[in-house]
């Protein structure tokens, strides 16, 4: 109890405080508003703002300054007791004005505020109708307020009958449209007239609809049908029934169906159906939704709303349609192969039931014995087969009804007549998701094809048989198909044409996508072989979902490591099962920088995966190879000429250290000298000393050499000078110009003349001649050049006079000298002094002391 009271005294409290609140909200002053604070939009407003007594500021009236507000905006101020303003153009609904005062050091004091609402004067409500739903229903009334008008508004709902009776309803809410008078009219007098109306009134003013006059059967609508059912007469399609349940006064029925996966409705009206109907048009084996509404007139009143749908099953019937076979041959051996057999399941209305199995039969027509039957309730089958004979397959589907047409099928070998190749065949994207197939008939055989097959599946990189196949056929009149089913954006798929005339049939092929994009990576390298100079790349595929189409080319990339030059690369076409390439173009030991790239008919890939390489084995032999032979072939055709090979030795005489030469030896002490002491019979000089360079030792005493003028002949004798010989290997015989070789009053005679004895002499004489100023260089001479004999010293001189009487049973020099020829050469590049005649005198005499002789010249 005690409780109890403190609860109502709290309420008290509250309440005090809440009314002493208003009685306190203005009481430093008053806000009045003319004409009204309730204005219609477009009016004019004027707002007062007055102190009351004492409720200014403090020191002087003057001080007070009054501010008036809209909403938090300040609009108008005035210094002194009171303030007016006037405000237009105020929006629709409601806005607060607000009065302050302001003293001078304090803060704005809240005097007073009003509120003014803005808005219309209802308008004529439009479009009033009357239902009841349902003989048992309710009448209710709805109607078009038209715009809002921001105001309070009341609408009240009027309905007059027979006997003056009238029902009224009224609604206060800004929004009222609807009202239910909760009366239930009757069918007693179906005839009788109802009038209705409805008014709307706020303070701007009041506006009433037309009147509305209607009848029972005008405004009762009947209740949607219910209990709806169907039924087949012996499971059959063309005995169907429909039945439902509907209120006793409904005069006329409509009826709607479609199948499930159709948004068209089959409509039937009937009259005095009594809830049941029969159906003949449905199909077999088709999933349908029902529903059905009523009506009490067929003049008057509406339709009731549809019934809740039935959704129902039609039975089934005997498939019509015939299956779509394909079929695909792989060869075991020579003298088997594999035929799978591949089929599309049959449409709804051609299957009419559901399909319960297949049934194949393959047979050979040749012999007409063989035969496989089988039953599968897959959409493929499989078996092996001869590789001879003739071959035709039927196969049929069966539900419980019954089964299809079956299809028959030649088995042929689809790519072996080549003059039913289609030319060459073109894929393009077409559409969303489509691909477009061009092809061009046979050029040989155009008329003899009997249809065109289009054959398509994901190009797999490994040749997976176990991606889905596709096909679609194609009358022989059409050279163009449209891909649409069972693509993919962004897949490649190998696409074949197969030209058909019974048991023969021919093939071509292309690759094709819908959508394409470069490639998302590059291939990725996974190793690299060194084989004899070039290198093996191999790498991996692409996965299927980075290709992003068709794939082109692969493009295989190198370039010096840490080179700012531009790569090098070789494009490959693309094949399916390629996964490496040789490369023949590197250097070895050369560390190159090596990456892929594929491409698309949209670009190329991001780079692969770098990998480096250095070829460690030797050069590519072919490279020194083919010049080491050709420098070969010039060098031997090069030194089998005599010219050079004359060259080649005097360089290498040249060359050699002069430890290895010998001191010219005194003639005097010479064997031949002291074993022939009659110097016309034994005099000869060693020539092959000639040929040898010494170095230059001590001056030996001065010797006087006398020249021998006997007659005597001398005898060359070899066991003695046999060295002379074998050391004149290395002398050319040279031929001398005319002038050379004219003699002199004081020459001998003519080597022509001379017996072989001396004519020895004579081509030893020829040694010692120099080339002179007048050498030409169609007679070359070497360093040792033919001395004509009238140059010859004639007094105190190494050579014999006595030429003439050498004997001629001895073996000719001159002989032997040509045999030795080619052993003598010369190279007039080096500087060597020849033997040059002595243009100047010495006197009676010519001492060694004056004479200096080398293997290079002779030099006084």
């Amino acid at each position: 109890m005690a409780h109890r009271g403190c609860s109502l005294a709290l309420i008290f409290i509250i309440m005090w405080l809440l009314i002493k609140a208003k009685i306190d909200e203005c009481r430093r002053g008053d806000v009045t508003v003319k004409p009204s604070r309730v204005i219609l939009l477009g009016s004019t407003v004027n707002i007062s703002c007055t102190l009351k007594p004492r409720q200014g500021c403090l020191n002087n009236s003057r001080h007070n300054k009054l501010i008036l507000y809209k909403f938090d905006r300040r609009i108008n101020f005035h210094h002194g007791h009171s303030l007016n303003s006037q405000v237009t153009g105020l929006p629709l609904g409601t806005t607060l004005f607000v009065c302050k005062l302001a003293c001078i050091n304090s803060d704005e004091i809240q005097i007073c505020g009003a509120e003014i609402l803005v808005g219309v004067a209802p308008e004529q409500p439009q479009n009033l109708s009357c239902i009841q739903k349902g003989e048992q229903g309710t009448v209710a009334c709805t109607w078009d307020r038209g715009r809002d008008t921001h105001l309070y508004t009341e609408y009240t709902l009027q309905l007059s009958g027979p006997k003056n009776l009238t029902w009224q309803k009224q609604c206060k809410d800004h929004y009222c449209d609807y009202l239910d008078f909760g009366i239930n009219l009757t069918p007693e007098s179906p005839e009788s007239s109802f009038t209705a109306k409805v008014t709307a009134v706020n303070s701007l003013g009041s506006s009433s609809s037309f009147p509305s006059t209607f009848t029972f059967l005008d405004i009762v609508r009947p209740l949607p049908p219910w209990d709806i059912r169907i039924s087949f007469q012996k499971a059959s399609v063309s005995r169907c029934t429909l039945y439902w349940r509907d209120e006793g006064l409904v005069l006329l029925n409509r009826l709607r169906y479609r199948p499930n996966n159709s948004r068209l409705w089959n409509m039937v009206n009937v009259t005095k159906a009594k809830g049941r109907h029969d159906l003949l048009d449905l199909k077999p084996f088709t999933e349908y939704e029902f529903q059905i509404s009523s009506k009490l007139h067929l003049f008057k009143g509406s339709w009731s709303d549809w019934s809740e749908s039935l959704r129902a099953q039609t039975p089934e019937e005997e498939p019509t349609g015939m299956l779509d076979v394909w079929y695909v041959k792989r060869h075991l051996d020579y003298s088997r192969q594999q035929i799978s057999l591949l089929w599309k399941n049959l449409s709804v209305s051609e299957a009419r039931g559901k399909i319960l199995h297949y049934e194949v039969i393959l047979q050979e027509l040749t012999g007409g014995k063989a035969m496989i039957q089988n039953i599968t309730g897959h959409t493929f089958w499989s078996t092996v087969i001869p590789r001879t004979g003739n071959w035709t397959v039927a196969v049929s589907a069966a539900n419980s009804k019954g089964s299809s047409r079956p299809t028959r099928v030649n088995i042929t070998n689809l790519c072996g007549a080549g003059l039913l190749a289609p030319r060459p065949v073109s894929a393009y994207s077409e559409g969303k998701d489509g691909i477009r197939v061009i092809w061009q008939p046979p050029r040989k055989a155009p008329s003899a094809v009997q249809e065109y097959v289009v054959e398509w599946r994901e190009l797999h990189p490994k040749g997976d048989t176990q991606v889905p196949l596709n096909w679609l056929r194609s009358p022989p009149y059409n050279v163009s198909a449209l891909i649409s089913e069972n693509v993919k954006p962004y897949i490649c798929y190998e696409i074949h044409v197969y030209a058909l005339s019974g048991y023969q049939g021919g093939c071509t092929s292309t690759l094709g996508n819908s959508k394409h994009e470069a490639p998302r990576s590059g291939p990725h390298v996974n190793a690299i072989t060194e084989e004899k100079g070039s290198v093996l790349i191999s790498w991996n595929s692409i996965p299927v979902q980075e290709q992003m189409g068709c794939l082109l080319h692969y493009r295989i990339y190198w370039k010096e490591r840490d080179s700012n030059s531009q790569p090098q690369f070789c494009e490959i076409p693309y094949r399916v099962s390629q996964n490496s390439h040789p490369i023949n173009s590197l250097q070895p030991r050369v560390t190159y920088v090596l990456w892929m790239t594929a491409l698309t008919a949209a670009g190329e890939s991001s780079p692969g995966n770098e990998r480096e390489i250095c070829l460690q084995g030797k050069a590519n032999w072919m490279a020194f190879v083919a010049p080491s032979i050709c420098i070969a072939i010039i060098m031997v055709g090069i030194f089998s000429t005599h010219y050079f090979q004359q060259k080649v030795f005097v360089l290498l005489e040249a060359l050699r250290p002069q430890w290895c030469s010998r001191e010219i030896p005194d003639p005097a002490n010479s064997t031949c000298t002291k074993k022939y002491p009659i110097a016309e019979e034994k005099t000869q000089l060693p020539l092959d000393r000639l040929l040898t360079d010494w170095p230059t030792p001590e001056d030996p005493e001065p010797l006087v050499i006398s020249e021998v003028l006997h007659q005597v002949t001398p005898v060359f004798r070899h066991p003695h000078c046999s060295n002379w010989l074998q050391r004149g290997k290395g002398i050319q015989s040279h031929q001398t110009s005319e002038k050379d070789m004219m003699p002199s009053a004081s020459s001998p005679p003519s080597s022509r003349a001379l017996p072989a004895e001396r004519r020895q002499l004579v081509d030893l004489y020829k040694v010692l001649e120099s080339r002179g100023p007048d050498s030409k260089p169609e007679n070359p001479a070497g360093p040792w050049t033919v001395l004509p004999a009238g140059d010859l010293p004639t007094h105190h001189g190494y050579l014999p006079s006595n030429i003439d009487d050498l004997p001629a049973h001895e073996v000719p020099l001159s002989d032997s000298l040509e045999e030795l020829e080619p052993q003598h050469i010369s190279l007039s590049v080096f500087p060597s002094s020849s033997l040059h005649p002595l243009t100047f005198s010495y006197g009676d005499k010519l001492t060694l002391d004056q004479l200096k002789m080398g293997c290079d010249s002779l030099m006084l």
